[in-house]
């Protein structure tokens, strides 16, 4: 697993206080500047470059986001952040190299990643091994907070299991109970597809699907098999620019006119990306900005557009949270030793201008996955600046995943 680094792709990103980041300064104060404390050192990983870099990228520009913000209000425990951004290229044997570079000659205190579940899932061996606080933003895969869990391990973006549970209702009220998946074949598109399978045989559903390299581009010949199925609805289960050249071909074979489009992730990256015909369909968002009635999430959208141009999509959140998790797990154990920070995380709630969603928002204990809401509506064209989803529905994590599902015995060390 601990390949050489892909040439061309060992580029690190050095953030800290006084460094600029795009429109935003990273400056913290001066009272933090002049005390020249040792920095508590973060180590990111990320696909920055490959199939999944959009997403990959813009869960970096929120935890970039977040330092700026954190080296304004002292840090962590009073001392500067420093982020140091790690290329895992898409590549399992890549991003086992990089975490084992953050620790070993970085001498990070925390690792946070992978987009990719896969390499996520990989990661999670190197931290454990080495008692390494981990933070997985974005990788799905339910093993990671389920039957593989791991003390120094958590998650925030939801299990797949808690997308598929969520969104299949809707799937089958708007569409139908006869599905296509298009599948990506990894980590994350297995059980992904296993829990939409689950949750579609409860309804008395029947499926065919097709498996596809994760970085796929020509779907022409699965499209074919899709269409010949005769579905209610194709749910298209690949990620970043997979996703989007399928969903691409989709629309140029006409088949938007013949079935329903849907399934669990069409994240505001990927559909910005796409001809208005296939901004369509029912999905979950695992977070969304358009939220007029959580002042908090008014306040951060408009704070985050000033700072760099953009509108926050659900990876940018998903970096806001992760950084801010790590300051409050620190201040709360009053340390930076892994099992500290664990035990610190615990049944955690995040606060109303992190969580920036309605309800309670935690960590919770038995298997360390973070329970926000499930976003469940429907995509379409633009209805103003980025306004390209309308939310139907809130749905609590814990109520669509029991611990009791999840397979996850958490062990700690003696």
């Amino acid at each position: 697993m601990e390949s050489t680094p892909t040439p061309g792709v060992g580029r690190r990103t050095l953030i800290k206080s006084g460094v600029a980041l795009g429109a935003m300064s990273l400056a913290g104060p001066a009272i933090i500047q002049a005390r020249g404390e040792t920095p508590v050192k973060l180590g990111w990983i990320d696909p920055l470059t490959g199939s999944l870099s959009a997403l990959a990228q813009s869960e970096v520009e929120g935890a970039k986001y977040a330092v700026s913000v954190l080296n304004k209000k002292n840090g962590i425990l009073g001392r500067p952040i420093e982020l140091l951004v790690e290329d895992s290229a898409n590549d399992v044997g890549t991003g086992v190299a990089k975490a084992r570079k953050l620790i070993d000659r970085d001498h990070v205190n925390m690792i946070f990643g992978d987009v990719n579940s896969g390499i996520a899932y990989a990661i999670e061996g190197v931290t454990n091994e080495k008692k390494i606080f981990h933070i997985v933003p974005g990788g799905h895969t339910d093993e990671i907070t389920g039957k593989d869990c791991k003390w120094n391990v958590f998650r925030i973006c939801n299990t797949t299991s808690m997308d598929a549970n969520a969104v299949t209702g809707e799937l089958i009220k708007h569409y139908g109970k006869r599905w296509y998946f298009i599948t990506p074949d990894y980590a994350y598109g297995h059980t992904l597809q296993a829990a939409f399978i689950r949750a579609l045989k409860k309804h008395g559903g029947e499926y065919q699907a097709a498996m596809m390299p994760i970085a796929a581009s020509d779907f022409s010949a699965t499209l074919i098999k899709a269409r010949a199925y005769k579905p209610n609805v194709l749910l298209n289960n690949m990620g970043g620019l997979a996703q989007i050249d399928c969903m691409k071909q989709f629309v140029q074979f006409g088949m938007n006119k013949q079935m329903g489009l849907g399934g669990a992730l069409y994240e505001l990256e990927s559909i910005k990306a796409v001809p208005p015909v296939a901004q369509t369909g029912w999905w979950d968002m695992e977070w969304w900005w358009n939220q007029p009635n959580v002042p908090e999430a008014v306040a951060f959208v408009k704070a985050f557009r000033a700072a760099t141009g953009k509108t926050p999509s659900a990876r940018h959140w998903f970096g806001w949270v992760a950084i801010h998790t790590a300051k409050m797990a620190a201040e709360k154990a009053k340390s930076l030793e892994a099992i500290k920070l664990a035990r610190a995380t615990e049944g955690m709630e995040l606060p109303p201008d992190v969580a920036l969603q309605p309800g309670k928002v935690f960590y919770r204990a038995g298997d360390h996955q973070l329970m926000p809401n499930i976003f469940v509506g429907q995509v379409h064209p633009p209805k103003g600046d980025d306004n390209v989803f309308t939310v139907a529905d809130a749905v609590p994590g814990a109520s669509i995943w029991p611990l009791a599902d999840t397979g996850c015995h958490m062990a700690y060390p003696a």
